[in-house]
């Protein structure tokens, strides 16, 4: 008689309690039955069994994944977004790996390049912190666009794409995790300037968004950030802690460097500063050896910072160091009494006591030089460049607009000497003679480096906001926004508004252009549409916008207006359009060589525009090559025997030709 449920449930309850015969006699059933029973439940489990529960979790996790994405859920953290068929540009998104206790995250100032590197393309990299993306002159005053410039003046022929990831308030946590995803994309080089924030960016061992002391620790932690159900679990994890907050917190205010130095000092040499020298040795020693490892060639540079000019954030008392401030107090009183070496010794020192660490120690300069040695990379010494050109050789506000930010000649020094280090070590484009000699270059590159007055005025309200917050005054001395930012003209309003986010930086630079217009300054006008052409060289209607208006000034024959719209929209984006135009006007002007240059171009452009072939003829005839001119007439009246004006100069070159024993076609 089969056992029922609550028996066999006895049974396997009591089997280590309890005999057979005891359980058997309790139940009062037979003893074969308990003891098959009993037998049945010392059997081992199939092999497949256990691999099955091995697998189940693994499974829901995989559905899980796979569930969210279909239903994209949360954020894309993916590195690479297409903002037009066939570009990429970095996800806007992207930090928000990095970045969970801050609302705001910063962006980078974002570089488009092709999906598919073309084969004439030279490709560089830039990765960093802050300075390496230009504040405060984002997003046009980077050593990175002096370097795009001076490439392109050397290299027309090549399609140049220096593409600057770098991200404001991260440090090696970030641009050790860049790194596959730069590799995949085939670099030619990489430049890295990077290693001011390595305390108090974005995980490191001081930050608002420290997750562990451990680098291991935390790029694991990084690598689980690229999936869609670690984003799930943070978000239950928040919703929990929300549901027992006090519903009390105020709002962040002030800027990202202030809210992200969680630990407002480090003590030089205590056990948080050794951290965060062995943070980014770990991670800085990865980026190297993976690069290396992938045959990406690599510049990495020391850190420059203010050593004169710049009074210690935070002074600490300690039993083995003296205060940062009457140091710093003591190099300037060296300095004031002409002991220059003796000042710069006590300012380094100054700087390596502050207890907040804003700025690199030396220890990671020195490190920088070590692994580049180790790695086999090639090193650039911004740190000594600076102080070189420096007065007395201490670098100071001539360089620098804050603690750490260069000047805008700062960063074009920067941009010179990671060039200079690309020519000596051979990692400009192969097999291409530069079109420009290289003592000329950095002349003509300063020349034409793109900038515009709106940019200069924005940078000049971001240091004003910079020092009237944390550490640069005591927070109850901070004035408001309204306070600080008085916008006296369009201009300023223009630079307020994008700064507080109620514009975007190209509406706000189309609309100051378009204000200068209405004025009548086109000169102005026209740096700020080149400024925005060059940042965004994909936007279609901005070039339309320059040939509406040098067709307007061609029709009133408002040729000098006309000639400054062309020659801009040549710089930027060569074409039939404003060869031809150009041509015309130089033509007009009788400047016969230029006329050539252009019409030349421009039938290149554009063989089927009878116009530019006829001009090209007169060209060369006023230039006196009538054998050119009379190719160029002939090859017309064979398209359109009744072309206006061709029949006539066709006789006038055979007359001409045939005077001089030339052979007609």
């Amino acid at each position: 008689m089969a056992l029922k449920n609550r028996q066999v449930s006895y049974i396997l309850k009591n089997k280590n309690k309890f005999s057979a015969e005891k359980i058997a006699s309790d139940l009062n059933v037979n003893l074969d039955e308990v003891k098959k029973i009993l037998d049945a439940s010392k059997q081992k489990a199939p092999f497949y069994f256990y691999l099955i529960l091995f697998f189940i979790p693994i499974l829901f996790l995989i559905l899980l994944e796979l569930g969210l994405r279909v239903f994209n859920y949360g954020y894309d953290l993916s590195m690479w977004v297409k903002p037009i068929e066939g570009k990429y540009i970095i996800n806007p998104d992207v930090a928000r790996r990095y970045f969970s206790a801050s609302n705001n995250i910063p962006s980078t100032i974002e570089d488009i390049f092709d999906v598919e590197k073309k084969k004439n393309a030279f490709r560089v990299f830039v990765l960093g912190e802050s300075s390496s993306a230009g504040y405060p002159y984002m997003p046009m005053g980077s050593f990175s666009r002096y370097i795009r410039k001076r490439l392109e003046l050397a290299y027309p022929s090549l399609t140049i794409e220096v593409i600057n990831i770098s991200l404001s308030a991260t440090n090696s946590y970030t641009y050790r995790d860049f790194v596959h995803d730069v590799i995949e994309q085939k670099p030619d080089l990489v430049l890295i300037y990077a290693g001011h924030n390595e305390y108090y960016g974005a995980l490191g061992i001081g930050s608002l968004e420290s997750v562990s002391s451990s680098p291991e620790l935390v790029n694991l932690y990084l690598y689980m950030n690229r999936f869609k159900t670690t984003q799930l679990v943070k978000s239950i994890i928040e919703w929990f802690a929300g549901i027992f907050s006090s519903g009390n917190d105020a709002p962040r205010t002030g800027t990202l460097m202030s809210r992200m130095a969680k630990e407002k000092y480090i003590e030089y040499g205590s056990e948080n500063y050794q951290k965060g020298i062995i943070q980014f040795e770990k991670n800085f020693s990865d980026v190297l050896r993976m690069f290396k490892d992938s045959g990406v060639l690599t510049i990495v540079s020391t850190q420059a910072c203010n050593l004169k000019d710049q009074f210690p954030f935070i002074s600490v008392n300690s039993k083995k160091y003296p205060r940062a401030d009457s140091v710093f107090v003591k190099a300037t009183k060296e300095y004031n009494s002409t002991n220059y070496k003796k000042a710069d010794s006590l300012f380094t020192f100054a700087k390596e006591l502050d207890g907040l660490r804003f700025r690199a120690p030396e220890e990671i300069n020195l490190l920088i030089k070590k692994l580049g040695r180790d790695y086999s990379t090639s090193v650039i010494d911004v740190d000594s460049l600076f102080r070189s050109a420096s007065p007395n050789e201490i670098t100071g506000n001539n360089l620098m607009t804050d603690h750490l930010h260069p000047t805008l000649e700062g960063f074009q020094l920067i941009g010179k000497l990671f060039y200079e280090k690309m020519e000596e070590k051979g990692f400009l484009p192969k097999n291409i003679k530069p079109k420009i000699e290289s003592s000329r270059q950095d002349s003509l590159t300063v020349q034409k480096f793109v900038f515009s007055k709106f940019d200069s005025v924005t940078a000049v309200y971001r240091i004003r906001l910079l020092r009237n917050d944390w550490p640069f005054i005591d927070p109850k001395f901070k004035k408001s926004y309204n306070e600080v930012c008085k916008p006296k003209n369009l201009l300023d309003s223009m630079s307020v508004n994008f700064l507080e986010s109620k514009i975007s930086w190209g509406e706000a630079i189309e609309k100051t252009a378009d204000w200068y217009f209405k004025n009548r300054n086109v000169d102005m006008f026209l740096q700020h549409m080149k400024t925005l052409i060059y940042q965004y060289p994909v936007v279609e209607p901005y070039y339309h916008k320059l040939e509406k208006i040098g067709l307007r000034f061609l029709k009133i024959k408002d040729y000098s207006n006309a000639e400054k719209i062309l020659l801009a929209e040549y710089e930027l984006r060569p074409n039939a359009y404003c060869s031809k135009w150009l041509g015309q006007i130089y033509l007009n002007n009788g400047n016969a060589k230029l006329a050539i240059n252009y019409l030349e171009q421009a039938a290149n452009f554009d063989s089927s525009d009878l116009q530019i072939l006829y001009n090209l003829a007169g060209a060369y005839a006023i230039n006196k090559d009538y054998q050119k001119s009379m190719e160029a007439v002939t090859k017309l009246m064979k398209k359109d025997p009744f072309y206006s004006g061709a029949e006539n100069l066709y006789k006038q070159l055979t007359v001409i030709l045939s005077k001089n024993n030339y052979s007609t076609p």
